[in-house]
């Protein structure tokens, strides 16, 4: 039922008209950009990428470059960045040039860069640091050196003692060390998860993002050709177990993220109400309107070389819409300020009093003063949804990317 009901919200109107609503009264924002290339592909990522050619990813941030430029000329502010993708530290000079150009044109107060463990070398993480970087997430999914070697991960970024090593490195040079991990992978065991633990807790990580498994339509495929079939009877199982020897030494930032400090996050889309979307194949909720940039690289650089924003879906949510997805977002992070909602909707809570109803019906959520929190029940159901949404997110990408194959 949520999956359908994502689906629907995802269903954007091809050919909208490349405009983006007038900034309007300041609201917490973020600049969220793409940059798709890395050096191959893992089998279950279902994110935007593309092999990487150096001479193509330098068309690529010079357009990037001018596509910030764009947001600038239509007087949008954004105080935070996250820079994702793809690895963003292909090229650590146009990184670096487009960082310090961020930072000249918004009034950005923090910044979240991600990379892999093979970049946490001494001299990309000193160019990180002299840019600004206030969080580096590092990719690793897991420490076990079998499920690595699956995914095409060992060869390319080393063995957990490796990671490890370089992880250790990179302690203390950044406000935040966040490292990415996957649980319910086909073949992972509960003995492999503790060994995870086990050295995420030695090693003293700063935070600890903890994903579901979650694969699109085409990347099932792949996953169960290099992998095995994708059950999902033992996520709960992993989950708590993680929770339990995670917490209270982290608390809870959103339904899987674990921090040991007040800190961003991979869940941007908690902590700001409005993110922009730059670069190609990138996703942006502004102003009620929610669009994805083209998904060809080449079109995304032809059409910013002519001034163009690369807009190629949107879609306007409605105002039960835009509620719902308050809602869903904010109970993700784990907690929804009630004034806050109050301030940015009015009393329209009851648009969505189902939704509240069934959650509270189910002991899912609890109100605590002027807040909505989710309860230990809770965070799971909501682990669930949001695994759902990302999903469904990762299957529209699927379908740009075979448009864009097209030429369509």
């Amino acid at each position: 039922m949520a999956r359908r009901a994502f689906s629907e919200a995802l269903r954007f109107d091809s050919g909208f008209p490349p405009a983006l609503p007038a900034p309007g009264e300041s609201r917490s924002r973020l600049l969220y950009l793409h940059v798709p290339f890395c050096e191959q592909p893992c089998p279950y990522c279902s994110f935007h990428r593309v092999p990487f050619e150096e001479s193509r990813c330098r068309a690529y941030f010079d357009a990037l470059r001018k596509e910030i430029g764009l947001y600038r000329s239509r007087d949008y502010d954004f105080s935070g960045v996250y820079i994702g993708g793809g690895t963003p530290t292909m090229l650590i000079d146009e990184l670096a040039e487009t960082i310090a150009l961020i930072r000249t044109a918004f009034s950005i107060r923090e910044l979240s860069c991600e990379t892999n463990p093979n970049h946490l070398t001494e001299e990309r993480m000193k160019i990180l640091q002299q840019a600004g970087v206030d969080r580096l997430s590092v990719g690793v999914q897991s420490f076990d050196d079998s499920l690595l070697k699956k995914m095409g991960r060992l060869e390319k970024y080393g063995s957990c003692e490796e990671i490890a090593s370089c992880l250790r490195q990179a302690i203390s040079r950044f406000k935040t060390l966040n490292v990415d991990m996957i649980f319910n992978f086909p073949g992972q065991a509960p003995e492999m998860v503790d060994r995870d633990l086990e050295t995420l807790l030695g090693i003293g990580i700063d935070q600890v993002t903890w994903y579901p498994l979650m694969v699109s339509n085409t990347t099932r495929r792949q996953m169960t050709e290099t992998f095995g079939s994708v059950q999902q009877y033992d996520e709960e199982r992993f989950y708590r177990q993680i929770v339990r020897r995670l917490v209270p030494t982290y608390r809870l930032s959103s339904a899987w993220c674990f921090s040991r400090q007040e800190a961003m996050t991979d869940e941007y889309i908690c902590d700001y109400d409005e993110y922009a979307g730059l670069g190609s194949g990138s996703i942006g909720y502004l102003g009620g309107l929610c669009y994805a940039n083209t998904f060809a690289i080449e079109d995304y650089i032809a059409r910013i070389g002519k001034g163009e924003l690369p807009i190629t879906a949107a879609r306007v949510f409605s105002l039960r819409e835009q509620i719902r997805y308050t809602f869903l977002m904010g109970l993700f992070g784990t907690r929804l300020s009630l004034v806050e909602f109050e301030k940015k909707y009015g009393m329209a809570l009851w648009r969505i009093w189902l939704d509240l109803w069934v959650s509270r019906l189910i002991g899912a959520v609890t109100r605590e003063s002027f807040n909505l929190v989710l309860t230990d029940r809770g965070r799971y159901l909501w682990v669930v949804l949001m695994r759902e949404f990302f999903t469904e997110v990762n299957n529209f990408r699927d379908h740009c990317r075979s448009q864009a194959a097209l030429g369509t």
